[in-house]
């Protein structure tokens, strides 16, 4: 069933443009990923959808972000709406870019993953994070997995549990700042907020 997901996105862009909420209910934690990068940061948003509403709000405050996602429909959107940026229709469980950015966001996209396709993400973060990178990602708060509905069909989520994240960070480089599960402030998301 996850591997629907890519075409799921992509049978069903412009639902998806309509009913994504840009009221950013996220700002308060993207700016504290903001805080840890430098002035104009390269930021790689993985599973960016149509850019809207997070990486509208990298651009504003002055970052040149390079987004990634696998369903062309979504990136000719942000091409559109954002053509000063770089927008690549890329499955994410192959990226490989060739370069290292100041800042690596992978919001509400990373956990629609198989926990099996997510542990060897890890190692993809880590070839693309610079120096100090910070790196941000929403998960599930628990291992296994989670079938929503959206367009009329199922829509699955995958999780691995706190205690394998932590120690994927630490293997990877990465040293957590903060983990939140189940953030009440932030639409219940579980945030994990780390840094190369």
């Amino acid at each position: 069933m996850h591997d629907r997901i890519v075409g799921q996105y992509e049978d069903n862009a412009a639902a998806w443009d309509q009913q994504r909420g840009r009221d950013l209910f996220e700002k308060a934690w993207l700016d504290r990923f903001l805080a840890l990068l430098p002035p104009a940061p390269r930021v790689l948003d993985i599973g960016c959808g149509m850019g809207e509403p997070i990486a509208a709000y990298l651009i504003e405050r002055g970052a040149k972000v390079t987004g990634v996602d696998s369903s062309p429909s979504l990136i000719a959107l942000c091409r559109e709406r954002f053509p000063e940026q770089r927008w690549v229709v890329e499955d994410m469980r192959a990226l490989r870019l060739g370069e290292r950015f100041d800042g690596l966001l992978a919001w509400h996209s990373f956990f629609h993953l198989s926990p099996e396709d997510q542990a060897p993400m890890f190692p993809r973060f880590a070839t693309h994070a610079a120096p100090g990178a910070a790196l941000m990602f929403t998960s599930g708060w628990g291992r296994g997995e989670a079938i929503g509905r959206w367009q009329g069909e199922p829509l699955y989520h995958g999780s691995l549990d706190s205690d394998e994240y932590a120690a994927l960070l630490t293997a990877n480089g990465f040293a957590v700042l903060d983990h939140r599960l189940r953030d009440p402030e932030c639409g219940e998301a579980t945030i994990w907020l780390a840094q190369a």
